[in-house]
C-alpha cells in the first residue's frame, strides 16, 4: 500500500524486510537465542536440562562446554542457579544414594562411582554413602541372593556360587560380604550339593563370570 506521496507506507510489527532468520544457536522450541548474550544462553540451556531431572554442576558444565559457552560466562550462570538452589550437589549425592541402594541394590563402592563419573566431589560422595551401613549392605546382599536363588535351583554349588558371587561384585559388593552371604544362603538350600570345599579361601576374582 502506498500513501498520496507515493512512498510505500512501512508495516507495523515484524515485516518480511526486518525478520531475522533462524541461527544455530536458536534453540530447539523455536526460541532465538543469539549468542551475542551468551549468558541468557547458557542459562536457557541449564534451566531446560534442569527441568527433565536434576544434574550436577559438573554434568551442566559439561553441557554448556559442548555448546562453545564460554568458560568465565559458564561459571557466573553455574554460581547464580548455586546460590538460588537450582544446583545441589549434595542434594543430588543423597537423592541418588538413597534411589540407587534401594532400586538396584547397589553398594558403597558402586554407589561413590556412579557419583564420581556424574562429577560429584569425592568427599560430596563419601558423606551420601555414609547413610548406607553395613547392616544395610549386608541386608540389601541377602535380598538380592534370595530373589536370585529360585532361578538357580536346578545349578551346582560351585556354578550357583560363582554366578551369585559375580551378581554382587558388580553391584560394588566386597568379596568377604558376598562370599558369606552367598554361603549362608545355600547353606539354607536343602537342594544344593555339600559345602564347596575350603569356601572361605576361594579367591573372590576366580568366581566372577
Amino acid at each position: 500500500m502506498t500513501d498520496r506521496s507515493g512512498e510505500r507506507r512501512r508495516g507495523s510489527g515484524n515485516s518480511w524486510g526486518t525478520r531475522r532468520r533462524p541461527t544455530p544457536a536458536d534453540g530447539a522450541d523455536g526460541a532465538v537465542e543469539e549468542m551475542a548474550d551468551p549468558e541468557s544462553v547458557a542459562r536457557n540451556l541449564c534451566l531446560r536440562a534442569l527441568t527433565g531431572a536434576p544434574k550436577t554442576r559438573q554434568q551442566l558444565a559439561d553441557l554448556l562446554a559442548q555448546r562453545d559457552v564460554p568458560e568465565d560466562v559458564a561459571e557466573a550462570v553455574l554460581d547464580r542457579l548455586a546460590e538460588v538452589g537450582l544446583i545441589d550437589d549434595e542434594a543430588f549425592a543423597q537423592a541418588w544414594v538413597t534411589s540407587r541402594q534401594s532400586g538396584r541394590g547397589l553398594a558403597r563402592r558402586a554407589l561413590k562411582a556412579e557419583l564420581r563419573a556424574k562429577g560429584v566431589e569425592d568427599d560430596v560422595a563419601a558423606t551420601a554413602v555414609m547413610a548406607v551401613d553395613d547392616n544395610d549392605e549386608r541386608e540389601t546382599a541377602r535380598r538380592l541372593v534370595e530373589r536370585k536363588l529360585p532361578s538357580m535351583q536346578r545349578l551346582d554349588r560351585v556354578t550357583a556360587t560363582r554366578r551369585l558371587m559375580g551378581m554382587l561384585a558388580r553391584k560394588g559388593y566386597s568379596g568377604g560380604l558376598a562370599a558369606g552371604v552367598v554361603r549362608d544362603a545355600l547353606d539354607g538350600v536343602g537342594a544344593y550339593d555339600a559345602a564347596v570345599p575350603g569356601f572361605d579361601e576361594l579367591d573372590e576374582d576366580a568366581l566372577l563370570p
